[in-house]
């Protein structure tokens, strides 16, 4: 981390969430918030998430998105396409304009571009960074045997663990009281054979209920799928009556448990949110209702 790379951070946060809260001020929903929050982090080469996507081991950038709405349970999520412009809103479309709730590969940009969304060629997503960040790592991977594995990852049968975060996420609570999450990333660099995360399972990586919480998470989604950590929180809370800030900790610890890594955002209907993780940093933010926006990176 350089002055320079953090000041870039903050200023496409903040940006972020002013589009967010410009959006709830002339009385767009939640789920409209939340697309265009996390359209301009798509649009960034600084976040693992559209533009700024890490590559597959053959060199190729998948992505994954969904979004939910915490007043109806609708919801939407595309995985692993290579050609639509923006994720998030492929996933918005899935949920408003189809009966399904998920859609990969092929047919998910089939349906996105008879959706009217944006089509453009894989190539739109290729960036120097992330391409670097991959050969660094097979560089590193041709120098391992199995045998060089910690025990963590060799019981987990992970070949690597994931070298580069960056899940981009939002949730927002409109003035109708309802709340929305989405959640948009580029996955694991240097991820094989078609891998899927945790971004794009309801449930896991996304999840909004106006009875509890809007919930986006980030970090190595095989540990967020097995603890189906989103839905996990809003559990703690409507059964157990935990708050917003008690069952996200609870959550975020199991997964550490597990020797897993990452952290989520919540928002509850009441405003209250948390933010917790179990890494060095999160790229993180918030917007008041007043408009006072906040962004913070570490512990």
């Amino acid at each position: 981390m350089t002055a320079e790379k953090e000041t870039a951070y903050i200023a496409v946060l903040t940006e972020a969430l002013q589009a967010g809260y410009d959006a709830l001020q002339v009385g767009k929903s939640s789920l409209e918030a939340v697309e265009s929050t996390i359209h301009i982090m798509e649009e960034s080469p600084l976040f693992n998430a559209g533009k700024g996507a890490v590559f597959t081991h053959d060199g190729r950038n998948e992505l994954d998105a969904s979004i939910m709405d915490g007043g109806t349970l609708a919801a939407g999520a595309v995985a692993g396409v290579t050609t639509i412009r923006s994720p998030i809103s492929a996933a918005k479309a899935v949920m408003e304009k189809s009966e399904h709730v998920v859609m990969v590969g092929t047919g998910a940009e089939q349906f996105a571009k008879e959706a009217g969304l944006e089509i453009v060629d894989p190539t739109f997503f290729w960036t120097q960074d992330r391409w670097n960040g991959l050969q660094r790592i097979l560089q590193e991977d041709s120098m391992k045997t199995a045998l060089d594995h910690d025990d963590k990852t060799a019981k987990l049968g992970v070949e690597n663990r994931d070298h580069k975060f960056g899940t981009v996420g939002c949730v927002a609570l409109d003035r109708n009281g309802n709340l929305a999450a989405g959640t948009s990333t580029g996955g694991m660099t240097n991820k094989k054979y078609g891998r899927v995360g945790d971004s794009p399972i309801i449930g896991a990586g996304t999840y909004a209920n106006n009875k509890t919480a809007a919930i986006s998470c980030t970090g190595w989604g095989e540990f967020f799928i097995r603890n189906v950590v989103a839905y996990d929180l809003s559990a703690l809370m409507e059964y157990k009556g935990l708050t917003i800030g008690e069952a996200g900790q609870a959550v975020v610890d199991k997964v550490d448990a597990m020797g897993g890594d990452g952290g989520l955002i919540a928002l509850d209907a009441q405003g209250n949110v948390t933010m917790p993780f179990n890494t060095a940093g999160m790229y993180r933010g918030t917007v008041s209702e007043e408009g006072k926006i906040t962004v913070e990176i570490y512990k």
